[in-house]
């Protein structure tokens, strides 16, 4: 008898489609996901702006944690799921960026090394013996054609976005990005905006107000991390402000 003939044995590889369409493994790996911190991109004229919850344990060093990531000067990546997984998208993806630059002589455009990355995802949703990437990757960044931001999935399909979320907390931001984001919002109001939306997701979940966020104007296409001081600036003009 076939080991896929027992009811809900469709699972068991990666490479086998239920009888309604579905790969299992792949709606797993998106189940992890859906459990990981929330993080967040919103995209405007002015630039880009990224967004994390940052879930540290009291005795871990904060700076070894993290989920936005530097890919080049003017491309950032959020994660969220398995870091390890994502440990080695992101390389990938900074090795494409490095080598788009040395053979073209030009920064690499953002939906470019999306489409790489989802690449590689995709090739491991086909082939026996390997499991599906368990991470998604918002990859915002300022190239030749404007600011841009766009959200993976472990099926190595992507989207554009103008602004989006991913993780836990997806829902209660959502919610409110749909009540207040616009697209003539500047890059300022965009991150006290993301702030307002992380503050209110671990809120939500009855988690400590912890975030990272991370800029990239269009006037200079240079990552920015913000200092813990300026979002602590943040997180007390939105709590004065209620």
């Amino acid at each position: 008898m076939s080991v896929f003939a027992a009811p809900g044995a469709y699972d068991r590889a990666i490479t086998v489609f239920s009888p309604d369409g579905r790969l299992f493994q792949v709606e797993y790996a998106m189940e992890l996901v859906n459990r990981g911190a929330t993080i967040m991109g919103i995209q405007c004229p002015e630039g880009v702006v990224l967004g994390s919850e940052e879930n540290i344990e009291p005795l871990e060093e904060a700076e070894y944690s993290w989920k936005i990531f530097k890919v080049d000067d003017h491309v950032a990546a959020a994660i969220v799921g398995l870091s390890s997984d994502a440990r080695i998208l992101i390389d990938q993806a900074r090795i494409y960026a490095q080598s788009n630059k040395l053979t073209y002589d030009e920064p690499i455009d953002v939906e470019v090394v999306t489409k790489r990355i989802c690449d590689i995802q995709q090739m491991y949703t086909q082939h026996a013996g390997v499991r599906p990437f368990g991470v998604s990757i918002i990859f915002g960044g300022v190239d030749k054609t404007g600011s841009h931001v766009f959200g993976t999935h472990p099926s190595g399909t992507y989207r554009g976005y103008k602004a989006t979320a991913l993780g836990a907390g997806r829902e209660t931001v959502l919610a409110i990005l749909k009540d207040e984001y616009r697209e003539n919002l500047s890059l300022e109001e965009n991150t006290k905006l993301i702030v307002k939306c992380l503050i209110k997701a671990l809120e939500a979940r009855q988690l400590p107000p912890r975030i990272k966020i991370a800029i990239i104007p269009t006037a200079t296409k240079q990552l920015q991390m913000l200092t813990d001081e300026k979002i602590e600036s943040y997180i007390k003009e939105l709590g004065s402000s209620k």
